[in-house]
This record gives C-alpha cells, structure tokens and sequence, in this order.
C-alpha cells in the first residue's frame, strides 16, 4: 500500500464525506480550523493498494523547535483524533505503515502522531510505534431517549429535572457573540482550579467561523428566568459520532443545574439526526453520571531519531507545565489590582 499526497485545493470532499467511518475531525471546515489556530498545513494522503484507491488520511504538518512533524492529532489542537478513512475490511496496520513511508519519505518529516478510534493498539506497536491511549466516556445514541435518560445516575435525572422547574431555557446560537458569552464561563471555571484556559478566545472564535455555517456545529445557551447566560457548551457531530467539545458556566448560576440540562439537550439534539455515538471528549470521573461507557482509543507516535521521541515527551510536560504556571501568574497580577483599587489615593503595593 502506497500513500500519495492529494492537493488540499484538488480533494474531493464529497468522496471523503461518504466512508462510514468519516468523522467531523476529518472534514475540510476542521482542517482548516486547526491549520488556522496551530499555523499547520492540512495534509489528505490518497492511499492505494496498486491501482485502487482503499482509503485517505487526514492530518496536518507543522514545524516545532525545528522539528518537522505529521500529526493527526497533538497535544494542545483541542482534536482527539483524525486518522484514517478506510473501505471496509482494509486492514489498518497495512494503512499505517503507508502513511510512515509518506511521513518519512515524500513529506519529509521527522515526526509521526496518529489517533485514530477504530485502531488497535497492536496494530501500531507491531510496526515499531510507541503507543498511548486517549481515555473517554462514549453514549450510544441508538437506546430510545427513555433508554439513555434512565441510564443517568438518579442526582443527576433529579438536576435535569430541576432545571426545567426552575425555568431554565435552553437555545441554540448562531453568532459569533458566543464565543465572548463562553470564555468568560470557561475563565471562571479554570481559575476554581487555579488554572487558566489552555486555549484562547480566538481558538473558540475561529471554530465557530469555520464550523458553525456548515451545521456540524451546535452551540448551546442555558439562560436563567431572567434571560441571563449561564452556561454554554460546544458540541461538534457529523456522520455517527457526535463529540462534546467544551462547556462551561458561570457558579452563581449553577445551582440551576445547567450543564446537565445542556448535555441532554446535546444527547437528544444529535440523536434525532440520526448521530449514533456521542463521545464525551476525554477522561473526567463526573462524566459517569450520564450513563455513559468507558472507552479508549490508541495514540501512536514514531519518530525517525530515538532522541526526536524524547523531545516529544518534554514539550507535552512543558505545556502542561505552562497552564499551571500561568494560572499562577494570572493570581498574582488579580491580587496586585485588588490591592491596588483597595489602597487610598497615592499609596504603594510596594514594600
């Protein structure tokens, strides 16, 4: 099997968009939003078994510290995963080692990442990939609207419940307003935990622009009685798979209960669109409560020079390092004007 780099100009999309394993990750609106927020070049690599087209995958080349790297996913692109489409009974291994000789050879990279949900952790490890696994929570939106209701804890049917008593409404948005609404809710929630975002402003503005006229996007409002915002959350979806993105509120409204009511609303908003998997976007021990199942996909990574591997591992824990070390800062400068609007005219924070 042989991978051949398609023009990002020449794809033809509504080939792509037909694979039953297509997701909105992999979608030409997506491409160009992570090449737009990560300064990357979208990469389709056409894959043939001699002259038949079998399949395509779907990511992005960017440079770091000098590094060329493949990626079809990276920590920091908010993207779980990318990866492959495939004609069914191709095996992924085959896939794999295609898009390493192109990685390698024709795009002349140095670095290889590749998430992909429908992989094996064998089928990278055989080929000399290391291999991580990306944790999540996944709902099947096939179980009736009873089904999946029922399947929540008690707390947290009781929270939906008790929003819609309260008179909390929940709507769709359109505008790019959004954006301004939802980091300031996400702002709020980091710094309970001493953080900052991970991301900025201009990150949720430019998926809204690329995204939401396409439809494969919802943005959700939660507003109290009196028509305030107090919540917001993103919900991509596209084919069978929806995903939450991100969501976030403000703590002087949550005893509402608006991020449940939310969620259901998104459960139910994609599962009439004949969505068939809500992914529930990473790892947090509060997801449970929706009922939803443990799952996990492989993340391989594979680099040319053993040294590039443990570059690799250092910029992921510098970034991580990063978020702490800023929301630090942020205190420190919230403290500072604090203390300075409570001083009296003329006076000094200084020692």
């Amino acid at each position: 099997m042989k991978g051949d780099l398609v023009p990002f100009s020449d794809v033809d999309w509504d080939r792509l968009d037909k694979f039953e394993d297509r997701t909105v990750f992999q979608t030409r609106e997506w491409l160009e939003f992570v090449a737009e927020t990560q300064n990357a070049r979208p990469v389709v690599l056409e894959l043939r078994d001699n002259s038949a087209i079998v399949g395509y995958f779907s990511g992005l080349t960017f440079t770091a510290f000098g590094v060329k790297i493949l990626a079809s996913w990276f920590p920091g692109w908010t993207t779980p995963y990318m990866g492959f489409n495939l004609l069914p009974g191709i095996p992924r291994a085959a896939a794999l080692a295609a898009v390493e000789e192109a990685a390698f050879g024709k795009l002349r990279c140095l670095h290889l990442e590749v998430c992909d949900p429908c992989f094996s952790p064998e089928d990278g490890r055989g080929l000399g990939f290391a291999c991580e696994s990306f944790p999540t929570y996944r709902t099947d939106l096939r179980k009736s609207e009873a089904d999946i209701f029922n399947g929540m804890t008690s707390a947290c049917r009781r929270c939906i419940r008790k929003a819609e008593k309260c008179g909390v409404v929940v709507e769709e948005a359109h505008d790019l307003g959004f954006a301004d609404e939802y980091y300031e809710q996400l702002k709020e929630v980091y710094a309970k935990q001493r953080l900052v975002p991970s991301y900025g402003i201009d990150r949720v503005r430019a998926l809204i622009k690329h995204l939401e006229p396409t439809g494969r996007l919802l943005l959700l409002r939660a507003r109290d009685p009196h028509g305030r915002c107090i919540a917001t959350g993103l919900f991509p979806g596209f084919n069978k798979m929806a995903e939450f993105w991100g969501a976030a509120s403000f703590q002087s409204g949550q005893i509402l209960r608006p991020n449940e009511t939310i969620q259901w609303y998104a459960m139910r908003y994609w599962k009439s669109r004949g969505l068939e998997t809500y992914d529930w976007g990473g790892e947090n021990p509060y997801k449970e409560k929706y009922g939803c199942v443990p799952f996990s996909a492989p993340r391989f990574s594979k680099s040319r020079y053993k040294l590039l591997a443990k570059l690799r591992d250092g910029m992921q824990k510098v970034m991580q390092g990063r978020q702490s070390l800023l929301g630090l800062v942020t205190r420190q400068i919230a403290r500072a004007r604090s203390t300075d609007a409570d001083a009296p005219p003329g006076a000094s924070n200084e020692d």
